[in-house]
């Protein structure tokens, strides 16, 4: 009986011990996958194990970890028990006294002792002033010098009483004038004394040094091995202090007739941890944003005295921007001429390490080389893409607001580069010239990127005076207008031109609107505008005119 109670005590014993098995390894980030908002950091450590249980706590990893995002994955003969995130708190060392040394112990106890006669020579000025001002209250409040006793009939009685009471009160303030600056000496010097007491006293604390003994965030892992065994561990979990910026710069090359794309990511991080020689990658997702879809209710309509408020649910899209027209700067002229030169061979650009990962509802793109990125907020621009333009260059005027010509390079096929709304510099032939801002999600295949003015191309818009009239009929009155447009084309090239103008619109039933002539202009439908494509030659003049009519009341006036 003996026997089998001592073999039951050791196999409990073992195993408690097995159980209690814990081990301390530090982990490296080897990956971050930067999202518009947060990231997914990767880390992978090593271990080695006892059979059992054993308790892995790993260190190197960011305070800032969304426990939820945790995955843990481990090669090796185990089995993953248990994942999760705690924070350890060190402890600071308690010196022993013994290891003050005895000058400062001894400097401790004359200190002690000269705060403690100090504060007995205190004591007695502040019973010394006590007593005094009791003497001045005694003095203050006898009936003589209040004139409430007999002195008020005797004169020489009432000169014995103001002698007195002067005399007397000039002595005590004296005095008391006197302890109060003795007693303002000495708390002077007290206060000395217990600051450098209070400092000796706080010597063994001197070197405590506060990020020392700050939590430390680990993660725990609890593995289960029938016997010893080693491998890796990889583990993953998503931070919100790090995100991404996307900006593009926009380069046309006058000489190539050419416009690229440089698809650019400003990256930021404070997870807490610096990022050192890490794979990164720049995802388009979000994965803080709402991934729920909507769902409709039934909508129920009454006459308004019995309509319920129903509160509905409003969806936004974040981020969306009223794109602008054009980027109007400073004007310049596409040449066609090509350059002859030759040229030396350009350096590789990080752009061509770069692979695009579509995925169902974003895109991934893998950077294949080293990054660098400390843990200060600071944006870091990373190269993302550079990418050929599909572009077609025409020349757009509207003399109606302005008699310049203006090229216009129009993009096309950018859905293709799974682009996000952000702005983008312009550059032509290495300068800056402006700013747009693009937006993918606008539902336009097509860009139109404004260049700037060419000034070999002259518009001139005239009104023809004989051709406008002015009349009333009945009780309407009509008036013609009738307008000219002349184009010039001093460049050395063909150019494809497009002009536009346009006649009113009303909604007025009163006011009627009559298209006369349009030299075979294409309508816009639904605002008016008329417009004409022409391929100009070299030197090629052009004219065209376009004529309407308005008829309203005479008695009202129109913004004509």
């Amino acid at each position: 009986m003996n026997k089998i109670m001592t073999l039951v005590c050791s196999l409990v014993l073992g195993t408690c011990l097995l159980a209690n098995e814990k081990e301390l390894i530090k982990s490296t980030l080897n990956e971050a996958t930067v999202y518009s908002q947060g990231a997914q950091l990767h880390h992978k450590a090593s271990y080695t194990i006892k059979a059992g249980i054993t308790e892995i706590s790993i260190e190197g990893i960011s305070s800032y970890i969304d426990p939820k995002s945790l995955q843990v994955k481990a090669t090796g003969n185990v089995v993953i028990i248990d994942s999760k995130y705690t924070l350890f708190y060190p402890q600071p060392e308690v010196k022993a006294n013994e290891g003050i040394p005895a000058k400062i112990v001894k400097e401790m106890a004359q200190l002690r002792d000269s705060l403690e006669l100090l504060g007995f020579d205190l004591e007695e000025i502040q019973d010394e002033i006590a007593i005094y001002k009791a003497a001045q209250n005694i003095i203050s409040m006898n009936g003589a010098v209040r004139g409430s006793g007999k002195v008020n009939d005797s004169i020489n009685l009432l000169k014995q009483t103001v002698e007195y009471y002067t005399n007397k009160m000039n002595e005590i303030n004296k005095k008391l004038l006197a302890l109060e600056k003795k007693k303002k000496d000495k708390e002077k010097v007290q206060q000395r004394l217990q600051v450098r007491y209070d400092n000796l006293q706080n010597y063994q604390n001197q070197t405590y040094d506060a990020k020392k003994y700050a939590p430390i965030p680990r993660v725990v892992i609890t593995l289960s091995a029938a016997e010893a065994a080693s491998g890796k561990i990889a583990f993953s979990y998503l931070v919100s202090q790090a995100g991404w910026i996307p900006l593009y710069d926009i380069r046309s090359d006058s000489q190539t007739g050419k416009i690229s794309l440089t698809y650019k990511a400003q990256v930021f991080q404070n997870s807490g941890i610096d990022w050192d020689n890490i794979k990164l990658n720049i995802s388009t997702n979000n994965p803080y944003a709402n991934k729920t879809k909507p769902e409709l209710n039934p909508w129920y309509i009454d006459y308004y005295a019995y309509k319920r408020k129903m509160e509905l649910e409003e969806i936004s899209i974040r981020g969306a921007r009223a794109i602008p027209q054009a980027a109007f700067n400073q004007g310049f002229m596409l040449d066609d001429a090509k350059d002859k030169n030759l040229e030396e061979k350009p350096a590789l650009g990080a752009d061509q390490f770069t692979t695009v990962v579509h995925q169902l509802i974003a895109a991934e793109f893998k950077i294949d080389l080293p990054y660098s990125i400390k843990s200060n907020n600071e944006k870091n621009l990373v190269l993302i893409k550079n990418s050929d333009l599909n572009t077609t260059f025409k020349y757009y005027s509207v003399p109606k607001m302005d008699p310049g010509v203006y090229l216009v390079a129009q993009m096309t096929k950018l859905d293709e580069l799974q682009l996000v709304p952000a702005s983008a510099n312009i550059f032509f032939d290495g300068s800056y010239i402006g700013e747009t801002y693009l937006d993918p999600t606008s539902m336009d295949d097509t860009l139109n990127l404004s260049l700037g003015k060419d000034p070999n191309i002259v518009v001139k818009r005239t009104l023809l005076k004989q051709k406008s009239k002015d009349k009333v009929v009945q009780d309407k009155r009509e008036r013609t207008f009738s307008y000219q447009i002349e184009v010039q084309n001093n460049k050395s090239s063909a150019i494809q031109l497009i002009i536009q103008d346009q006649v009113p619109m009303t909604t007025n039933n009163d006011i009627t609107i009559e298209l006369l002539e349009k030299d075979f202009a294409r309508e816009l439908p639904g605002n008016g505008i008329l417009e004409w494509e022409y391929k100009l030659k070299p030197g090629e003049n052009k004219k065209l005119e376009f004529s309407f009519k308005v008829k309203h009341p005479k008695d009202q006036q129109i913004n004509l």
